[in-house]
């Protein structure tokens, strides 16, 4: 997965580089064929922002998340793309399978 992550008014510190990139780990588990991802913290006064965008196969996934704490904000924008990933993954398999004909030899 291709990771980029910048800030808007944040020192970019190696503990939430580390951090956004542990967590990103969790998505990536349960999708696979994520391509692309961007993410994007950033502060202004009190309002810590953290917004996301993948681009998996089929599909583009955006999150953001707004929280007095920029951890707190990664996480729910990471749970927000985590629920987003696996709607994209179950949408994809096929839940209308055939179902086969059972034939009675005796009724005819």
């Amino acid at each position: 997965m291709n990771l980029n992550i910048s800030g808007h008014h944040v020192d970019m510190t190696e503990a939430l580089h580390n951090y956004v990139s542990s967590k990103m780990e969790r998505v990536e588990r349960h999708f696979d064929h994520v391509i692309d991802a961007e993410i994007v913290l950033e502060v202004e006064k009190l309002r810590h922002k953290a917004e996301a965008t993948m681009q998996v196969r089929g599909a583009t996934l955006h999150a953001e998340s707004t929280k007095e704490d920029m951890y707190a904000a990664i996480d729910c924008m990471v749970d927000k793309l985590d629920r987003q990933t696996l709607r994209h993954k179950e949408k994809g398999q096929n839940h209308h399978q055939r179902q086969a004909r059972h034939i009675d030899p005796e009724v005819d």
